[in-house]
């Protein structure tokens, strides 16, 4: 049987895929294990789909894996995260350079434990020349923080006078924003069975094909990931346009 992968039009791929890493707490427990049991075997996942992308050509992958609620949840587990953060970093890092993948890191990292920015920084460093595929993580990350903190900085520019009130506008928020030097994600997956973004890039997201599957993180592998990128090339993105004017500038293109 032929793989799904032989299907997708490579000419045609999302410019950067992001993805809600959910399900590993939930496939753990059905599987009457502990919950940290699922996020080690997330990892798994995480490394197949880096790799699937990297192959296919995709140029930026944004996954979340760490929202600023996330640090809600009981110490013990956010303390095992933490230290499977810092090992996996360490472990892969060989891998990411390897593949000629550079690692980008966004949220608020001042909230991070101090080994995990060290290892945060040694991957950032190490990678820093590669110029594949674009690996960003979100760590202790909110989309409501972002903006806040975009907004933040642009009054206290506004107060020095180094903008001007009345020249704010969308490009000036994009430039603010944590993710200012990549294009905004064409296609967000989230897994797990759940039909939420939970505050993941909510400005980003306003063009994006939003895919649902109800798999679960640990099982998530290269052929749901073609899945979902086939069906992204079966939508037509209208950017707020009709049919007809789609077909007609693709038509003019053509």
């Amino acid at each position: 049987m032929s793989s799904l992968k032989e299907q997708i039009d490579t000419e045609r791929l999302p410019r950067h895929i992001a993805i809600i890493m959910d399900g590993n707490g939930r496939w753990a427990q059905e599987k009457g294990k502990d919950r940290l049991y699922g996020h080690f075997h997330g990892v798994e996942s995480v490394r197949d789909i880096v790799e699937g992308c990297a192959e296919l050509g995709v140029g930026y992958l944004t996954l979340y894996a760490f929202s600023t609620e996330n640090w809600d949840r009981p110490a013990y587990e956010v303390t095992g995260l933490m230290e499977l953060l810092v090992e996996t970093i360490r472990k892969e890092t060989a891998t990411l350079n390897k593949n000629n993948i550079k690692l980008h890191v966004i949220g608020d990292h001042s909230m991070l434990p101090e080994n995990a920015k060290q290892a945060l920084k040694e991957s950032l460093d190490m990678t820093s020349t590669n110029t594949g595929l674009h690996l960003i993580m979100a760590l202790s990350y909110s989309s409501r923080w972002e903006l806040v903190n975009a907004v933040q900085r642009i009054a206290s520019d506004v107060e020095l006078g180094t903008i001007k009130a009345a020249d704010v506008n969308q490009d000036t928020l994009q430039r603010y924003l944590s993710t200012s030097e990549f294009p905004d994600p064409e296609l967000m997956i989230r897994t797990s069975g759940e039909y939420r973004i939970s505050n993941f890039l909510l400005y980003q997201l306003a063009y994006a094909e939003l895919y649902f599957t109800p798999v679960r993180w640990p099982d998530f592998r290269k052929e749901n990931l073609y899945e979902a990128i086939l069906d992204f090339q079966g939508r037509e993105r209208r950017f707020g346009k009709t049919s007809a004017q789609v077909k007609s500038e693709t038509n003019l293109n053509s």
